[in-house]
């Protein structure tokens, strides 16, 4: 099983003509973690949710999706407190932005839990949830001890700066998870954010150099990048597209990352995969980040809507 630990939200996401300055909202199920969650399920791997979600209508529809997809809801909390709202706006390119509702929402009242099931293998990390307290640090606590048993840990910090108070706190506290990660996955527009002043090869090369097996950059329609702690550097390009907008796009990158490292057996807390490997991890990654960003919205696809099947393959 992996485990996917974060927030879900509801996206309003605009439709109508694009120089509406005020145009009409979608709501749409969202939130990172709560988008790998339903990604992995439809891409075949036994996943699970840990977050806690409202009682009102919104999380009871977030409830029901996630069954509707077969992801695991043992780990899910609920309670009274309304379900956050995050405001997307679509730019040039499909790029999307957000304005959030989040005080005193459920989300940021998550506890610890007592224990993860004894089928998990990966846990995974990111976004909203690692920034909102008093939800944030029990989060920050669950990663420790995940990576502390063992557990695979992947991240993906998501940046929101709206949402961050102290940009250079927040900055230590990522550098404080680094340890207890296992694969770091993030844009090169969150990296540099992350990076600030300092070159982003260089960047890269200190994260890896912290702790995390593996760094994995996002570059858009230019595809994605690794960089291992063995020294490997590999790129590989987008998969083209039409693309109708990008939200979600990084969710499902998540979750084909984590999706085709289990098919490769790399679901440990001391993988390793030659350049062939990772060249078809990253790819896969491609093509289902291609799909997503293809249609409005975070709808990210199943398994039998990619090209490649089911079982690795190499170049």
């Amino acid at each position: 099983m992996i485990i996917v630990a974060g927030e879900a939200l509801i996206d309003l996401v605009p439709t109508g003509p694009a120089d509406d300055e005020l145009p009409a909202l979608l709501p749409r199920r969202g939130g990172g973690p709560y988008n790998t969650a339903v990604a992995l399920a439809r891409l075949g791997s036994p996943a699970a949710f840990c977050s806690r979600l409202s009682t009102d209508h919104f999380g009871e529809a977030l409830l029901r999706a996630l069954t509707a997809d077969g992801v695991d809801t043992s780990l899910v909390q609920r309670g009274p407190e309304p379900t956050t709202l995050a405001v997307a706006h679509i730019g040039d390119g499909g790029s999307a932005t957000y304005t959030f509702h989040a005080e005193g929402t459920a989300d940021r009242l998550f506890r610890l839990p007592d224990g993860l099931p004894a089928a998990a293998r990966a846990i995974s990390f990111g976004t909203c949830s690692l920034v909102l307290e008093p939800g944030a640090g029990a989060y920050e606590e669950l990663m420790r001890r995940a990576s502390r048993n063992g557990l695979f840990t992947a991240l993906d910090p998501n940046i929101r700066p709206g949402l961050i108070p102290d940009a250079d706190a927040y900055r230590a506290r990522f550098h404080s998870w680094l340890p207890h990660t296992t694969v770091l996955k993030l844009s090169e527009e969150d990296a540099a954010w992350l990076a600030e002043s300092t070159d982003l090869a260089t960047a890269v090369e200190e994260w890896v150099a912290s702790g995390p097996y593996a760094v994995v950059l996002t570059r858009g329609g230019a595809g994605l990048t690794v960089r291992t702690r063995d020294g490997l550097e590999l790129s590989v390009p987008g998969t083209e597209t039409d693309v109708v907008d990008t939200i979600g796009a990084g969710d499902t990158v998540n979750a084909a990352l984590l999706h085709r490292l289990d098919q490769h057996g790399a679901l440990t807390g001391m993988p390793s995969l030659d350049a062939d490997q990772w060249y078809d991890v990253l790819a896969f990654a491609a093509r289902a980040a291609a799909l997503t960003c293809s249609r409005a919205g975070a709808r990210p696809p199943y398994a039998s809507e990619l090209e490649v099947g089911e079982s690795p393959v190499v170049r």
